[in-house]
């Protein structure tokens, strides 16, 4: 699978979130805990957009309706069963590269 540039470092300051697009695919990049991670942009619940949401201690919160999802491993915070899909992520030079299927 390819890794497509997405974004730079400096569009996801810490301890935040964005939306980018691939294709017509939403994906939120998440800025916690000195990381990038990647998380599908879909909330499970109603179908939020989870790159417009917050991070709060670790987890990206759904605009909609408050759903968390821990930005490792895309477990909702009170089920962990449940989870939005998660997705490979590189830095280099400052561009974040996602991964995608």
């Amino acid at each position: 699978m390819p890794f497509i540039k997405v974004a730079s470092v400096t569009q996801v300051p810490p301890e935040s979130v964005i939306e980018v697009m691939v294709g017509d695919q939403p994906y939120a990049i998440c800025h916690t805990g000195g990381a990038i991670r990647a998380l599908s942009g879909v909330c499970i619940h109603r179908g939020g957009p989870l790159g417009q949401g917050q991070i709060h201690e670790g987890r990206v919160v759904c605009p909609y309706h408050m759903w968390e999802f821990d930005c490792v491993t895309g477990e909702y915070d009170y089920e962990p069963a449940r989870r939005v899909p998660t997705f490979e992520v590189k830095v280099e030079n400052g561009d974040i590269f996602l991964q995608v299927p």
